[in-house]
């Protein structure tokens, strides 16, 4: 079991992350106040000590606790450090992540050094610190406090000292809404709004006083959602049902930080930072060859022809900053991708990555990605297809594979759908796969084919694809299995989210005039050999059924259906 201290926004993070598995947890804060919605996971309130929160962890057999409660709850932090000790529970911290000190804001390390040559101060950090800062009313400064409105915070800070006439409230989270010579701030990070009060306070020319962050010394330590899912597979392994991998654009950019490390430094660390594109940092493991540095491709749970692939990358000193494709990466030969036709299969996110990535080290690079044996491995993906020869894509938005992602799935059929647009086609042909696909391909021979499209599951999704990007001519080719799901309105066919519903199916044979019984039916395809010379009544039937939910998503298109049964007969209206 595991057990979350939140009560903040990497808390609120955290929950959602470990709601993803759909395994039990215990989500703790302090006072109950904070409104998060929780499926899998049970909330406790209430502060606990140290003797209060060992109890609750041999109680509840924790064997994982994550710390994502406020960076300046010190003491909480002090308290989970000496049970996770003593019970030898492993910790991982949620921090948040932090902008560069700005060396125009006056840094304090304790309430006692904020400077008192200033009239009158904002202080903005929290209600708890005022009665450390009465030593500085004391000294003649004006001190007006923000707290929360509510009257919890109220009662405390009238407890602490302070007047009605120093209060002031949030109002909006991030507005200076009073005029002070100075500011107070807490290091709260990003999500704290940090920066957003840093440019408030200078449009109004106040000095900016910034007490730091409590320093942590926690090993096991993330700041964002993609490494707290990595950390929970690595420490609780069972915890998931199904555990993430990396994206070939990670492998690369981890492979080119270690080459420029090694470069730079003569240095070969064992794993490296790798920055990702939604501002967190996850720890990669690599390696070393002769001229390289290489990441090995993990996909996790996913189901991927690249898994355990070596994504090399070797970096040279250069007149201008350069990513290029060796051998193994494919090249674009046709039009609709992010790089015209020539260039190197590497996409524009991974660029962006490695661009991102190494820009710290303040030098001009050559950088060069190889896979070996990935020109034959690329004939086991979608690009022949779409036209992208002699080698892999280098790809990831996210930088993170999560399995079986419906998002990345969805991502690649929206990339075929590009390819297709890209091709000239005004017709686009989409199947559950590819038998049926080869069954329709008979009926447009002269189509490109890149205007064949897998859809999968997704009909709805790709049939919006197909909407967003203009085609005037869609024809979708399903067989009975998915097409009974989808004549119930079902879009999205994955037997984990639909199954045969037998009633419906029955109202669609009586439509029909084909009462027979299906009671004893395990699969659909049973069907065409039970309805015996009515199949082209009954599949009809399906197809209106059908085309009456999948018609509006193409509301400026023609749409076709094709009903194929396992011999390849095509049915349509």
């Amino acid at each position: 079991m595991i057990l979350v201290f939140g009560g903040t926004t990497e808390g609120r993070k955290a929950a959602e992350v470990l709601e993803e598995a759909g395994s039990p947890f215990f989500y703790s804060t302090k006072t109950g106040e904070q409104d998060i919605s929780l499926h899998h996971g049970e909330r406790i309130d209430g502060a606990l000590d140290e003797e209060a929160m060992r109890q609750f962890c041999q109680e509840h057999e924790i064997r994982l606790i994550v710390d994502a409660a406020h960076p300046f709850a010190s003491q909480l932090h002090q308290t989970i450090a000496g049970v996770a000790g003593s019970l030898q529970i492993p910790v991982v911290r949620y921090e948040r992540i932090y902008p560069p000190r700005d060396p125009d804001i006056t840094w304090i390390d304790d309430y006692s050094q904020v400077p008192t040559d200033i009239q009158s101060l904002l202080a903005t950090t929290g209600v708890q610190s005022i009665r450390k800062l009465k030593w500085l009313e004391a000294q003649g400064v004006k001190v007006y406090y923000r707290i929360l409105n509510r009257e919890s915070s109220i009662v405390l800070a009238h407890q602490q000292g302070a007047t009605d006439e120093q209060l002031c409230f949030y109002e909006d989270s991030n507005a200076i809404n009073i005029d002070v010579d100075a500011v107070l701030l807490k290091e709260s990070g990003l999500s704290g709004g940090f920066t957003e009060k840093v440019e408030a306070a200078r449009t109004k020319g106040m000095r900016i006083i910034a007490l730091k962050r409590p320093k942590l010394t926690l090993e096991d330590c993330v700041n964002g959602p993609y490494g707290l899912r990595r950390a929970v597979e690595k420490l609780l392994p069972e915890f998931y049902p199904l555990h993430s991998g990396l994206t070939t654009g990670t492998c690369a950019t981890a492979a080119a930080i270690a080459a420029t490390i090694k470069l730079t430094k003569g240095e070969m660390p064992a794993e490296v930072p790798v920055l990702l594109p939604d501002g967190e940092t996850i720890s990669v493991l690599v390696g070393y060859g002769d001229g390289y540095a290489y990441c090995i491709k993990e996909a996790g749970d996913d189901p991927d022809v690249t898994n355990g692939i070596e994504v090399r990358t070797s970096v040279q000193l250069s007149d201008t900053f350069e990513i290029v494709g060796g051998e193994g990466v494919g090249r674009f030969t046709l039009p609709g991708f992010d790089y015209p036709p020539g260039e190197a299969a590497i996409n524009k996110a991974p660029r962006e990555m490695i661009r991102s990535n190494l820009e710290p080290f303040g030098i001009p690079l050559r950088v060069t990605i190889c896979v070996p044996d990935g020109e034959e491995i690329a004939r086991r993906t979608f690009n022949p297809r779409l036209g992208i020869e002699g080698g892999i894509s280098i790809i990831g938005v996210s930088g993170i594979v999560k399995p079986f992602s419906e998002e990345a799935f969805i991502d690649s059929i929206r990339k075929c759908m590009e390819a297709a647009k890209a091709s000239g086609t005004d017709r686009v042909v989409i199947n559950s796969g590819g038998k049926s696909e080869r069954f329709v391909k008979a009926l447009y021979p002269d189509l490109p084919r890149q205007a064949f499209v897998e859809y999968g599951n997704y009909v709805g999704e790709t049939l919006k694809i197909a909407n967003e990007l203009g085609f005037m001519h869609v024809t979708l080719g399903v067989m009975l299995g998915k097409a009974v799901k989808l004549a119930a309105g079902n879009l999205d066919t994955h037997s984990r989210k639909t199954v045969m519903d037998k009633v419906f199916i029955q109202q669609m044979l009586h439509e029909a005039d084909c009462d027979i019984d299906i009671s004893d039916i395990t699969l659909a395809r049973e069907l065409w050999d039970r309805l015996y010379q009515r199949q082209d009544r009954f599949a009809k039937t399906v197809i209106r059924h059908c085309f009456a939910h999948c018609a509006p998503l193409l509301p400026n298109g023609e749409l076709t259906i094709l009903l194929i049964d396992d011999n390849g007969k095509i049915y349509e209206i």
